[in-house]
């Protein structure tokens, strides 16, 4: 069985990869406090994010919604996989729409574990969280990045995009050479590409649909144009890209720095294929600077590099 590099043989990352440590200003440990406080799980923590210095510092979080194990155990990520304690939390949309209040979000970003242990995966949830926001701030917009609720993808779907989320997200995360390797033998690439047409099919209202790629597995530059083609073709608005990060020795190890150049050259492929935001660098997330994509994409502005 493969197995990754230990850490001290791993490639060193290159100055373009650099990121800062948390400012003793700016609002970065009011957000701790915040929602430590309030029980809530942020994917910024749980999937060690580069940029949780600089989105705290800005006031901003990502919520990652029922609960802090996944069942699922994609090999790229570090957020804990296993058995869920059990159901998931009734209160938990509210202290979420009361924290972000308290932020002052005007975009707020919501994503979630997987749970295949649930009879509808967490999508009564993820609609109850949207109804909470949108209830408590009417005039913020909402984001949610879903997992791919398989065996009841149409159910879900037309439950969570029947709340009226503004963005409706989920990541193919990778190309289709390495998805089932990288995403194990539930993930399905078409799978992917169906939940995402069917969101925009489904809805009632002129929803963007998001997905994200991240590099540095083991793909090609033209098998990431290829990825994109097929989720332009999809219907697709809004495409992040952006670098891997091995989070430990037990995942997969990182194939190579994908050096910013790379990432603007990707990003012109992107905009060429009429997407209504790219955004590619090398430390771009799917949830980084989410208000931007999306702002993007509605007025146009189209690709952005970072």
């Amino acid at each position: 069985m493969e197995t990754s590099l230990p850490v001290a043989e791993r490639p060193r990352r290159p100055p373009w990869m650099k990121v800062r440590a948390p400012s003793t200003e700016g609002k970065y440990w009011d957000v701790r406090k915040l929602l430590h406080g309030a029980s809530l799980v942020t994917v910024c923590e749980e999937a060690r994010c580069p940029n949780i210095a600089e989105c705290w510092g800005r006031g901003t979080a990502t919520f990652q919604i029922l609960g802090d194990t996944c069942t699922r155990a994609c090999r790229y990520c570090y957020v804990n996989s296993g058995k869920p304690d059990g159901p998931p939390d009734p209160l938990e949309p509210l202290r979420l729409a009361q924290a972000a209040a308290t932020m002052g979000l005007s975009h707020v970003v919501v994503t979630s574990v997987d749970r295949d242990d649930l009879p509808d995966k967490g999508a009564g949830h993820f609609a109850a969280t949207i109804r909470a926001l949108k209830a408590k701030l009417p005039e913020s917009h909402v984001e949610v990045l879903t997992p791919d609720f398989l065996g009841v993808e149409e159910e879900a779907l037309a439950t969570v995009v029947g709340a009226h989320p503004e963005v409706f997200n989920h990541n193919i995360e990778t190309v289709r050479r390495l998805h089932r390797r990288m995403r194990g033998a539930k993930a399905s690439y078409d799978g992917a590409l169906t939940l995402l047409r069917r969101a925009k099919e489904i809805a009632d209202y002129p929803v963007l649909t998001k997905s994200g790629i991240i590099v540095g597995l083991g793909e090609t530059n033209d098998e990431v144009v290829d990825t994109m083609r097929d989720l332009r073709s999809n219907g697709v608005d809004v495409v992040t890209i952006g670098q891997y990060l091995q989070p430990s020795s037990q995942h997969a190890k990182i194939d190579r720095w994908v050096h910013p150049d790379e990432f603007r050259w990707m990003r012109e492929q992107g905009e060429a294929l009429g997407f209504g935001s790219v955004f590619a660098g090398p430390l771009v997330r799917s949830s980084y600077r989410a208000d931007e994509q999306r702002h993007a994409a509605e007025t146009g502005r189209g690709a952005v590099a970072y």
